[in-house]
């Protein structure tokens, strides 16, 4: 019985301390999101907007927020060389992004807001350069690791010197290396 009521205290405190564990990740591997109001009046400096343009009812939205955006290696990237937003794309604000104003569009089945027209399907990205160009969009989900590779190839500028497919195929062996470096606090 001592035996059983160790093992038990073990068990408690084992839990304990992954959950506190795992608080102290999620917290630390969390993109700190913007709305497109903040951005449009944001000094940014060098670095890029990144925008997640989502709606509500996209499954694989969610799964970006619940799969790629928490990584920790992912949050980083963003973190630290974009300006992450997060724009609905069905949403209802108007508001003016380098000199145009964007308004809603509420009419029929389609609900696309003006700022999100364009764009190939939920979940998109849009990485846009500090004087409002926008510099590439992504269409699609990806996991955290091929959306690590994504960022990265705009972050470090290698998309003035590799092709996108040779890029993937170096990164690990000649480029995840130096990133992981970058990355190191």
């Amino acid at each position: 019985m001592k035996n059983y009521f160790r093992l038990c205290k073990i068990i408690c405190i084992s839990l304990i301390f992954n959950f506190q564990f795992s608080i102290f990740n999620s917290v630390h591997s969390q993109v700190t999101w913007h709305t497109i109001e903040e951005a449009a009046n944001a000094k940014i400096g060098t670095k890029m907007y990144f925008i997640d343009f989502y709606t509500s009812w996209c499954g694989y939205c969610k799964k970006m927020d619940r799969e790629t955006f928490s990584d920790p290696t992912v949050a980083k990237i963003l973190n630290r060389y974009f300006y992450p937003v997060k724009f609905n794309a069905e949403g209802s604000n108007t508001f003016t992004w380098f000199g145009k104003t964007y308004h809603p569009v509420n009419s029929g089945r389609n609900r696309t807001h003006e700022f999100a027209r364009g764009l190939q399907g939920y979940p998109s990205f849009a990485l846009v350069k500090a004087d409002g160009s926008v510099l590439q969009t992504i269409p699609g989900f990806s996991t955290a690791k091929e959306f690590t590779v994504i960022l990265w190839y705009f972050v470090n500028g290698d998309y003035n010197r590799y092709a996108f497919d040779r890029y993937q195929k170096i990164f690990d062996k000649d480029i995840r290396p130096a990133m992981d470096k970058a990355l190191k606090d």
